[in-house]
Order: C-alpha cells, then structure tokens, then sequence
C-alpha cells in the first residue's frame, strides 16, 4: 500500500451580509463596506464566495435581518455550499442564536468584530499583544455562552476549545457547566487585566525615561494597509514586516529616526485603524494606543491611490478624536501611495488636505525629503527657546539641561554658566529660577 498523501485543510466557504440603515449615516457606502469585510476574509483564510445586504428601518430583534432575508440567504448558503455567514456588524447573542437554528448546525454564524478578532489573533506576534488579543475575545465571547455549546466549538479563532491555561474546555450542556465556565472566563479576564495592567506600567516607567531624555515621539496613525510599515521601513532604514494585506502588523514598533538638522526622533508604527472598530478592541488594546496619546507629532498614512481614501481619512480622525480623546497634537497628513496614482490626477480634493499635506511614495522614495523636513520644522513649533544662567553647582540640573533641550550656544561665566537652546513646554518650570528674561 502507498503512502497516503496528507490533505491540506478545506479552505471555508463564507458568504457575506450587511445591513442598512435607513436614514443613519456611515462612513463608507454598503458595497464598499462589503468589500472590505471581503478582504477581512480573505486575510482570515476564507473564500469570499458570494453577498448580499438588506435596507431596514430597524433591525429584526431576532435575526437582524428580516425573515424573508433569512430564508433568502439560506438558500444563497445552499446554493453555493457555504459554510460561513460572516455580518457586516456586530450581532447580538441573540442573533447568532437565531440565525444559527435558521441556517442549521453545519453553518457557522459570525460578524465582523469575531473576524478582527481571529485576524489580531494570527497576527499578535509579542506576548503583550497575545495578552491584549486573548482579553479581547473573552470580553467578546462571555455574554455569548449558552447551554449550546456546539457553536463555541466553531468560532473563528477556536480560542474556547484549547483548555488548559489558554482557554477553557467546553465539556457538556446544563446550566450548571455554564456557570462554572462563566466562573473561569472570569476569571481568566481579571487575570489578564492584572498582566495587561503590569504592561501599561512597565510602558509608563519606559515613556517616563524617554521624557526625560528628551527625545521626541512622532506616532505613524492611519487606516489599515495605508502603507505606515513601508513608511517607517523608508524613514529609519528598517526592515519591519510588510505584507499588502488588512492588519499585516499588529504590535506596536519603534525605530529611531534622524531629521534633517541632526535631531533624533522615535518613530512608532501602530495598529492600523478600520471602520467599525470594536470597542472591545479599543478597550483591550489600552496599552498600546496610549503611545499615540503620548506622541508630540502624529503622521496621518492614507492610501492616495484608494478609491475610498477620503472616506477612509475621515474613519481615523474620527477615532482620533471620539475614541482616542486626541486632543491638541498637531497633525501631519501624508498621502502614500502616489506611485500607484495613474498619470497626474491628483484624486484627493483641496478640501481633504490641510497645511502640512504632504505626498510621498514610502516604496519609492518620493517626498521623503520633504516629509522630514515638516516633520522637523512642526516639532521646533512646539519648542521655546530659552536661556539660563546656572551655577556650576547645579550638575544635576546642568545636565537635566542637556538631556531634554536643543543647546543652541554654551556661555563659561565666573561662578555660571549660561545656556541657549530649544526646550519643551513641560520642561520649562524645572529650570524657571535660573531663566533669563
């Protein structure tokens, strides 16, 4: 008898719905939309084999869509031999319950929060963005828990079936199961904030140096697959993992960047934003998205050569500004991609743009230059200058002086010395006494 050849695993066969909302506004228009929950898919591992949507005036309390679009979509399901029905927006436990028994037991029912999900999962390559990922899908899936325990088995993800430290068995229906499962989910929830908790602080001591040390944080934000990657490859001469897909790069990345006038800056690559965002993961991922908080200069990545760019530009400022609560850090708006705009049609309109626009090609190199140099000039806006008369005494101070400031010119004097530089506002008050007027 041969060898049996092994057989790679089938590829899932999903079939995509969304809803529309009579009279509420969104971002992005429903076939846009869906094309991007398609490429969520395809970045999970799924063939996108068909789709469909629905205008409501208000969602099915059962199903979310209505009845006649349930039994629509099932037959869609059959037809093409589907095995995942993927929502365009959250489901409530009760929809997935529902839409569960009407699309019966070899169909799985998911939405585009469980999708994110299983995509940050694959993709969470540090111990802290595993920790954060994990947190997430529990918080998800806790409210979710029934006596069926079969559609657990089957979530994206499989992160409930591992047992052990990871996850917790499923091993059998009855109310009594169910509370001792919620009891763990619990539990490893709080035991997950305790490490995520131990996270935020180690990264607050390290922010806390970096301060004093004076060097500058410029965050790289932007929509998902924008391109920031390929930026922060471009600016620091790097090789961070580049992949044209959704979510490629998880974990935050920080490299050191000289500007053009000698100033060292950090440059911190983070998490590509999306419509819809879950705020589970806005919640979990605390950590990391406090160092865009802390950032002095955010550069704004936009794909200029998507259809969508303008729409997808106004998706990250709007998380910047109600989810993130970013308030007065100045921003830089960088316009990628622009090696892949066909001829000299510039598609973004005037409106779209601010001062300190800039059009780059991260792959190519074009408009770097021009990028660093506002970089560097928006930084030194948000400099005072400064001089000082300190006594020589004072060497601790003196050398405060030098870590945190641009010294600009250096005065020997008898009993003093005199400093002239460049310094951040928040560094003012410890060398107030000996300031110059």
């Amino acid at each position: 008898m041969g060898k049996m050849e092994e057989t790679a695993p089938a590829v899932s066969r999903a079939f995509l719905v969304g809803v529309v909302l009579i009279g509420q506004p969104s971002e992005l228009d429903i076939e846009s939309s869906l094309e991007e929950l398609g490429l969520l898919a395809d970045t999970a591992g799924m063939h996108v084999v068909g789709q469909t949507y629905q205008r409501v005036r208000s969602v099915d309390p059962s199903t979310m869509i209505h009845k006649g679009k349930v039994e629509e979509v099932r037959h869609w399901l059959e037809e093409l031999g589907a095995d995942v029905v993927i929502f365009d927006d959250e489901l409530s436990p009760r929809h997935q319950r529902e839409l569960e028994k009407a699309f019966g037991e070899n169909v799985r029912v998911i939405d585009r929060t469980a999708l994110i999900l299983d995509i940050f999962a694959q993709h969470a390559r540090t111990k802290e963005g595993a920790l954060q990922v994990e947190l997430a899908q529990y918080e998800y899936r806790l409210p979710r828990l029934t006596g069926q325990w079969t559609h657990l088995a089957r979530q994206v993800g499989g992160g409930m079936a591992r047992g052990g430290s990871g996850g917790v068995g499923l091993r059998g229906p009855g109310e009594t199961q169910l509370e001792t499962d919620r009891r763990e989910i619990r539990r490893r929830i709080e035991h997950l904030r305790r490490e995520l908790e131990e996270v935020r602080t180690h990264r607050e001591l390290y922010r806390a140096q970096r301060r004093r040390q004076g060097v500058p944080v410029v965050a790289l934000v932007g929509y998902t697959n924008a391109g920031k990657s390929t930026l922060l490859n471009r600016l620091s001469g790097s090789s961070v993992y580049v992949a044209d897909q959704l979510f490629a790069t998880l974990d935050p990345t920080t490299r050191r960047v000289t500007l053009p006038g000698g100033r060292e800056i950090l440059l911190t690559d983070t998490v590509g934003f999306i419509q819809k965002l879950p705020p589970t993961l806005v919640a979990a991922f605390r950590a990391t998205l406090e160092e865009i908080r802390e950032a002095e200069l955010l550069v704004h990545v936009v794909d200029a050569s998507h259809p969508k760019a303008v729409e997808q530009k106004q998706i990250v400022e709007g998380i910047l500004t109600n989810e993130l609560k970013i308030g007065d850090i100045p921003i830089v708006t960088v316009f990628n991609k622009i090696d892949m705009l066909e001829g000299d049609t510039n598609p973004i309109p005037l409106e779209a743009r601010d001062p300190r626009s800039v059009f780059v090609s991260a792959l190519q190199g074009q408009g770097i230059d021009r990028l660093l140099g506002i970089i560097e000039k928006t930084l030194s806006e948000r400099m005072v200058h400064v001089r000082v008369r300190m006594p020589y005494t004072e060497g601790k101070l003196l050398a405060d002086f030098h870590e945190v400031a641009i010294v600009k010119a250096e005065r020997p004097r008898e009993g003093y010395i005199e400093l002239e530089g460049m310094l951040r506002p928040e560094h003012l008050a410890r060398f107030q006494p000996y300031r110059v007027k």
